[in-house]
């Protein structure tokens, strides 16, 4: 192929399609064009790559195509923006949408750990099926406190962070099951149920509250919303309205998966409290005062932001180009 007669041939079309690229489309008609221009030019740039692959022509022509191409797929949004809009809109209006269900996941945690502690502590012989009194007191006097402070600072703190991690992912993944949340909340609460009645067997029941308040706040929280966000996700294909099953369990799965991205933060963020805070000889105030204030931040992210930006249309779903169209529509 001689590619100077091939480009004189086809230049009046190419020299079309670039003044078509430079401007915004006025016209259904001129978009039409467009699409068909590029479609020819990209059929036309395929076979100049065949016979060469680096040339002067064909590099103009892919600048052109390039150029095109932005005007009906849109120009690529940078990645700090579309982190900003995470951060600013996606995620508060997703942890927003799961406020109530949150809310009942705590009430439903609480009121199954009290039963347990309540039932253990008060039926005889029902702490001793747990262990030895020696065992019992060792954990109570020695275990529970040192578990704090046992391993180096970093280490614990990756430690129970990954864990808790893993949790609330599960949580939130296997929501859809709408088995594994319920099962993992009764799980959570009577494990705390039963340290409590174990601690209270040895009166130490106040170290059980001083030693958890700091971190746990913040800790329990996080789980409470990934279990109100797994609930959510089972729920949007039991009852999906006005949308198929399909279309529910689509939508809010992608906005309530982003929970998880969150959660490794505010996990990783009660982590860091509970490998350092926690262990510290401060006084208790200080402490609990510590692991109130980082609650109090994720609430208000949650309430607050989360609130203005579902007030503003958001939802936690990704852009509608980038899901896709779920309905044809004309004009």
């Amino acid at each position: 192929m001689d590619l100077d007669a091939y480009a004189d041939t086809h230049r009046e079309r190419w020299t079309e399609l670039d003044r078509l690229a430079r401007r915004r489309p006025r016209s259904g008609a001129d978009v039409d064009r467009l699409v068909a221009e590029y479609q020819a030019a990209a059929t036309e740039l395929a076979r100049i790559r065949q016979v060469a692959p680096r040339s002067a022509t064909g590099d103009r022509l892919s600048l052109t195509l390039h150029r095109a191409r932005l005007r009906f797929t849109g120009t690529p949004t940078d990645p700090l923006t579309m982190l900003t809009r995470f951060f600013a809109l996606q995620l508060p209006a997703a942890l927003y949408r799961i406020r109530w269900v949150t809310i009942w996941v705590a009430v439903a945690t609480a009121v199954v750990a009290a039963i347990t502690a309540v039932w253990i502590a008060s039926t005889p012989g029902a702490v001793g099926t747990f262990g030895s009194d020696e065992a019992l007191r060792q954990y109570a006097t020695q275990d529970f406190v040192d578990y704090y402070s046992d391993h180096g600072l970093g280490a614990f703190t990756a430690q129970v962070w990954t864990n808790n991690a893993y949790i609330a992912a599960s949580m939130v993944a296997f929501g859809i099951t709408g088995l594994f949340v319920p099962y993992a909340i009764v799980q959570n609460a009577v494990s705390l149920g039963v340290s409590a009645s174990i601690m209270h067997s040895q009166g130490r029941l106040g170290d059980f509250f001083l030693y958890i308040a700091p971190h746990g706040q913040l800790e329990l929280y996080s789980i409470f919303l990934a279990g109100g966000a797994g609930l959510l996700i089972a729920w949007s294909w039991i009852a999906p309205g006005q949308r198929t099953r399909a279309q529910a369990l689509a939508e809010d799965g992608r906005a309530l998966i982003t929970v998880a991205i969150g959660l490794v933060l505010t996990l990783l963020l009660s982590g860091i409290v509970e490998g350092t805070v926690t262990r510290q000889d401060w006084p208790w105030p200080v402490k609990i005062g510590i692991g109130t204030v980082a609650l109090v931040a994720v609430l208000t992210y949650q309430w607050v932001l989360g609130g203005r930006a579902y007030r503003a249309g958001e939802r936690g779903d990704v852009d509608e180009f980038d899901r896709g169209a779920t309905s044809i529509v004309a004009g």
